[in-house]
């Protein structure tokens, strides 16, 4: 006999509400941490289990702002007003909202006592959170690719003056700022981080033969994304041959006498550029610096590069596709000179772009470019940059939102100009050329070359 689940919300006779939890709500509920991430399933209930935290640490922490955001406009209609509206409106009585302001007002509040409010909002729109102080936040679908770091740490700057928490809940779908900055601290250890995986099967309502169809229909990494909540490298990532385990690395000085080369992309919105650092002993390349800017002219992004740029041996800059040349004059111009990329130089062919990444990805291949772990703005792009897949999740020859990748496109320039034997440095007298290790003894030398500039 087919024992049904009991409701999530369950009204007793005494006019109570009691909250049904399965384990890994329940888990996600008790944690005590700041960060509370649940990661889990599609129809795991995570969604509704938002406002009842988000309610709760209200009456913990008593009046002020608590935020409520999510990936994207439309979702958050579709999903999270809903589920706020059903609890502080119909279920609780608490306030009511105000769609013109996006705003949750308690009912104290609208009569003049001091109470709280809660203040919804779209990760695709971070300065409607600008002015806020907040007690504590919910997000949802933070793991999506348009919850993007920007939003992410405006949440923590609305937080900083009360050291909020934060309830996020998500289904997997990309590699990304969330998984650097909140699983993979998790897995390290992070005291003030709790990450719950949850399985679909977790969810009692959860029919198992959905699962199983799912299982067979679809690829291993997408069923472990979408229906068990692990991480599992997608089909469609370009730069998979890139390992994060081993090239992304904490800072250290880097030598002055190394040379330095500088990648960039232009745009009157998103101007890129990287900076790269190459140890003459073996060719490797180390990404230090990130930069991505708009509305500002060449000059003016000029002058910020010199000041970024200042004591460090620069011995080349490389970027911009071949119909560019009007950028790379201005920055000429304005004392900053800019070469064009030997991949383009001859009118860029179609395939330019794929010979780029071809280049790019063999270098990862050896781990021979390393990545300080600050340098988010590359990593973001590196971990998300995914061709599109079509409907039997194969990839597909586009590239997904490419207009996004400003640094990735940066980065194809300058590395393509890089031979497979090039001379490092101005000095011909002494010529220099990558040398490739075993990885042991890479990543041996790595290790001793650290712990000397420590």
């Amino acid at each position: 006999m087919e024992v049904k689940a009991p409701p999530f919300r369950e009204f007793l006779p005494n006019g109570e509400m009691r909250l049904n939890l399965h384990e890994g709500q329940t888990r996600g509920w008790e944690s005590e941490k700041r960060f509370v991430i649940l990661q889990a399933s599609v129809q795991w209930g995570k969604t509704c289990l938002g406002p009842h935290w988000l309610e709760r640490e209200m009456g913990y922490r008593g009046a002020g702002d608590y935020l409520a955001v999510t990936s994207t406009f439309p979702l958050m209609n579709l999903k999270m007003l809903p589920e706020l509206k059903e609890v502080f409106e119909r279920i609780l009585r608490w306030g009511a909202y105000k769609a013109a302001d996006r705003i949750f007002e308690s009912h104290e509040r609208l009569r003049g006592a001091p109470a709280s409010r809660i203040i919804v909002g779209s990760a695709q729109n971070p300065e409607s959170l600008a002015s806020a102080t907040a007690q504590a936040a919910w997000l949802d679908e933070l793991g999506q690719h348009q919850f993007n770091r920007g939003a992410w740490e405006e949440v923590l700057r609305r937080l900083s003056l009360s050291r909020g928490r934060v309830f996020g809940t998500t289904t997997l779908y990309e590699f990304g700022w969330y998984k650097l900055e909140l699983y993979d601290k998790w897995r390290a250890g992070d005291p003030d981080i709790d990450v719950i995986a949850g399985d679909a099967l977790q969810n009692p309502a959860f029919p198992v033969e959905e699962y199983e169809d799912a299982r067979k229909r679809m690829p291993r990494w997408k069923f472990n994304m979408f229906y068990r909540g692990i991480f599992e490298k997608p089909a469609g990532i370009i730069y998979d041959s890139f390992d994060e385990g081993v090239c992304v690395i904490p800072r250290f000085e880097l030598s002055k006498a190394w040379p330095r080369y500088v990648a960039h992309d232009f745009g009157p919105n998103n101007t890129g550029a990287l900076w790269y650092a190459q140890d003459p002993t073996t060719g490797w390349l180390y990404v230090n610096r990130a930069y991505l800017s708009g509305g500002l002219s060449a000059y003016d992004h000029a002058q910020k590069f010199k000041a970024l740029s200042a004591g460090e041996n620069i011995v080349k800059r490389v970027g911009g596709a071949h119909a560019e040349e009007g950028w790379r004059e201005s920055f000429r111009a304005a004392g900053w000179p800019i070469t064009e990329s030997r991949l383009t130089v001859n009118g860029g062919a179609s395939g330019s772009v794929e010979v780029g990444i071809d280049i790019v990805y063999g270098w990862h291949k050896r781990n021979a470019i390393f990545v300080f772990d600050d340098v988010k703005l590359y990593l973001d792009e590196k971990l998300s940059y995914s061709r599109k897949l079509d409907d039997s999740y194969q990839p597909t020859d586009e590239i997904d939102n490419k207009s996004s990748f400003h640094l990735m496109d940066a980065e194809r320039y300058l590395i393509s100009d890089f031979g497979p034997e090039r001379v490092v440095g101005q000095n011909q007298n002494v010529k220099v050329v990558r040398r490739w290790a075993e990885p042991e003894l890479r990543r041996a030398l790595r290790s001793k070359r650290l712990m000397r500039n420590r």
